[in-house]
């Protein structure tokens, strides 16, 4: 009797560890590998300069925004950051210089080079942008533009 009472104790708490092994994977999954419609995405946001996170990898959070007009001259002390343009074009202005940034182009300010994105002509720009999880918005400046709380879309 004490035997099979000890062999259902273990298959008992086998099962449950189990149970916790797949809930805790279910939510790892859930969570990290799933498939995102980034047109959908983009659709969520309705502010200008307000970027939305899309995913985290590595320390890094991928976030979209969508631009209108002018932004904010600043810097980021410790983090680079690098922009890809799906829609419109930006035109990124550096101290010495203006990149045009077409749509299916990335380009990558290095940390601690003063910047201040744009766009022309009333467009709107579509841009995903990859940068370190301690990223703020307009480094140390503080703008009415700056958004440090940004959400998960």
């Amino acid at each position: 009797m004490n035997s099979a009472n000890n062999a259902g104790k273990i298959i008992k708490s086998a099962n449950s560890f189990v149970g916790r092994c797949m809930e805790a994977f279910s939510i790892f999954v859930t969570c990290s590998m799933i498939s995102k419609n980034i047109e959908e995405k983009f659709r969520l946001i309705t502010d200008y300069w307000k970027p939305g996170i899309v995913a985290e990898l590595n320390g890094q959070l991928v976030k979209l925004a969508k631009l209108k007009g002018a932004f904010v001259w600043h810097s980021h002390a410790h983090e680079d950051e690098l922009f890809y343009v799906h829609k419109g074009t930006l035109y990124m202005e550096f101290r010495d210089k203006t990149e045009v940034v077409h749509p299916g182009e990335i380009i990558v300010v290095p940390k601690g080079v003063e910047h201040n994105p744009y766009t022309r002509d009333d467009e709107e720009v579509w841009v995903m942008l990859f940068e370190p999880a301690a990223t703020l918005h307009t480094g140390e400046v503080t703008h009415e533009k700056t958004d440090n709380n940004q959400q998960w879309i």
